[in-house]
Formats: structure tokens, C-alpha cells, sequence
């Protein structure tokens, strides 16, 4: 008996070495091949919400085909937009950005009126002041920024293959969407299948609903926000809009934080252009939140703010600006799917 127990010993324990080895060859795989897992995720996310766009046209008495080629052509055109106007012009303006900067800083810094400011927060505002110098200066910083601590490591030449990519997988998607649903509640039993479809289908337009509409309300802010700062003379308005864009994809709290932020740079340039920054951005929250959200947003569906949130921040940390694109659909889906799968059964046992 002690024999056999003695045998089967070494054999659980190379079992559990074997498993341990084999989970670590999963996770170093996943990791040497995550730029292409977000780039096939982006295009995923990107496809569900370009998804209410395809079916409103098919509404309007557009054919199938020609509801594909609009929103195939849209998508062609914004990404060409992006590589070839707005990239450029971004990175010729964050040189811009960072030597402005600092010169910048240092003026303010040195003021009587900013030491005693600076001495009632305890540093606070000094220190951030410094953040915002080193991010803007220091190329190493920005990327950290962007890119997140997974760091998937883009150079410029590998985020617009990444994005190539994305935009070709996206029209593929876009075509062969409706046929890959339908195959795919295919493979629920049948005595079953009419229900997943209906909370399938309700769980896709939500989160396509709700990425569309968020999307649409960000860029809408990024473009406010750049030519704010574009008439004010801040410098680098198209990267600012830029970075912009991503952080107001967080309904609310997104358009604080950028107000505060723009506000400072505004601020660095002259206390005229802040307060001119401030109030127009101030005005700007009131008809964003009376007039372009109930316009945009009134098919989508409610999704609590602090989960949005905490998204956001997951997803910013660890992704950098691309996880907050990432992070807010994917909070969505989960909400919806509580909301449509995980709750009623609850209600039924």
C-alpha cells in the first residue's frame, strides 16, 4: 500500500509540473502575440458598433449590398483621414509640445503668485505641473502614457501597420457579420435557440448603441476641444484633441478631467486663454449633457458611470490610451449580459 502511494506520488507531482509549464507556454504565447489579440479585439469592438449604423441604413431602404459599401467607404475615409491628415500633423506638433513646455513651466513656476499657490497645496500642484513637463519632454514618458504597463511597445511604423490591419479586418468583419451570427446560434440546440437569439441580438445592438453614440459625443468634444484651443493659441491643439477624444469616451467624468487639463495648458500660456478655455468649456458640458446627449444617446442604453469608470481607469492603466477604447465596450457587454442572462435566471431558480 505504501509502495503504490510512494508511485503515484512522483506521478501527481510531474503532472502538476507539466501543468504549471504548459500554463506558462500559454501566457508567454499570449504575450509575444498581444498586439495582434488587441488589434483583432479593436476590430471586433469596432465592427459591433458600426453594426446599428449597417442596420439603420437597411431601415432607410438601402439594399444589404449598398449599406456595406457606405459603411465599408466610411471606414475607408476615416482611417485614411487619420493616417494621412491627422497622424502627421500630431507628431510634428508634440516636437512642438515638447519644447514649449517646459520653458512654459518654468515661468509659471517662478512666479511669487505660483510659490505661495503652490506652498497652500503642499505641492501639489507643483508636482503635477512637473508631470505634465516630463510627459510632454521625455518621448519615453509619452509612450508609457500611450501605450500603458502591458506596454505592447508600438513604434509609430507599428501602429500604422496595426492600424492597416484593423481597417482591412474591420470591412471583412462588417461583410460577413450577419452570416457569422447566424452560425453561431446555430450551435445552441435548437429547442433553446430563439431565446439566446433574442437576448443576443439585444446584447449586440446595446453595446453597438452605446459605442456608436459614445464615440460620436467624444469626437464631437475632441473637436470643440481643439479648436478652443487652436483660436486661444495653445500650441499642439490637434494632439490635444487627440488625447481628448480618448479620455471623454468616459461619459461625464471624461469632460471634467479634460476641462481641468486644458485649463492648466491654457493657463501656461496666458490667464486670459484659461479663462476664456474655462468658460467655453463650461458652457460646452451644459450642451453636451441637455442637447447632444439626449440627441445622440437616446437609443443606447443606461450603463452605470462608475463602472465606466473603473473601466476606463483598468483599461488606461494597463493599455494606455487604446484601452480605454477598449475598456468601455467590453464593460458594456458584461453589464448587458447580467442584465439579460445572469439576472433572469437568478429570478427563475
Amino acid at each position: 500500500m505504501a509502495a503504490s502511494q510512494e508511485t503515484a506520488h512522483p506521478r501527481s507531482a510531474t503532472a502538476v509540473v507539466l501543468i504549471v509549464l504548459a500554463t506558462l507556454a500559454a501566457v508567454a504565447a499570449v504575450v509575444s502575440i498581444r498586439g495582434v489579440i488587441l488589434s483583432v479585439l479593436l476590430a471586433v469592438i469596432i465592427t459591433v458598433g458600426l453594426d446599428p449604423i449597417l442596420r439603420t441604413l437597411q431601415r432607410h431602404r438601402f439594399s444589404r449590398a449598398w449599406a456595406l459599401a457606405t459603411v465599408i467607404c466610411g471606414v475607408v475615409i476615416t482611417f485614411l483621414a487619420i493616417l494621412l491628415v491627422v497622424t502627421p500633423i500630431a507628431l510634428a506638433q508634440k516636437d512642438a509640445l515638447s519644447t514649449w513646455l517646459p520653458g512654459q513651466i518654468d515661468r509659471v513656476t517662478s512666479t511669487a503668485d505660483f510659490v505661495d499657490l503652490n506652498g497652500a497645496t503642499n505641492g501639489v500642484i507643483g508636482a503635477f505641473l512637473d508631470w505634465i513637463a516630463l510627459a510632454g519632454a521625455e518621448p519615453t514618458s509619452s509612450a508609457a502614457l500611450a501605450t500603458g504597463v502591458v506596454g505592447f511597445g508600438l513604434t509609430i511604423e507599428g501602429a500604422i501597420a496595426a492600424g492597416i490591419f484593423v481597417a482591412i479586418l474591420v470591412c471583412f468583419l462588417v461583410v460577413s457579420w450577419e452570416g457569422g451570427r447566424l452560425a453561431a446560434y446555430r450551435l445552441v440546440r435548437l429547442s433553446r435557440r430563439a431565446d439566446v437569439v433574442r437576448r443576443g441580438e439585444r446584447i449586440i445592438l446595446g453595446v453597438g448603441r452605446f459605442f456608436t453614440g459614445t464615440v460620436t459625443v467624444a469626437l464631437i468634444n475632441a473637436v470643440v476641444s481643439g479648436v478652443l484651443l487652436a483660436v486661444v493659441g495653445v500650441p499642439a491643439a490637434v494632439l490635444i484633441a487627440v488625447v481628448v477624444f480618448f479620455i471623454t469616451l468616459v461619459p461625464v467624468a471624461g469632460t471634467i478631467v479634460t476641462t481641468i487639463g486644458m485649463t492648466v495648458l491654457a493657463y501656461l500660456h496666458s490667464p486670459t486663454s484659461a479663462l476664456i478655455v474655462l468658460v467655453t468649456m463650461l458652457v460646452y458640458m451644459q450642451v453636451e449633457a441637455y442637447l447632444v446627449d439626449p440627441l445622440i444617446m437616446r437609443t443606447a442604453v443606461e450603463i452605470p458611470i462608475a463602472a465606466l469608470l473603473i473601466a476606463a481607469v483598468v483599461g488606461g492603466v494597463l493599455l494606455g490610451l487604446v484601452g480605454i477604447l477598449i475598456a468601455i465596450p467590453l464593460a458594456t457587454a458584461i453589464i448587458l449580459i447580467i442584465r439579460e442572462v445572469v439576472w433572469p435566471a437568478k429570478e427563475r431558480t
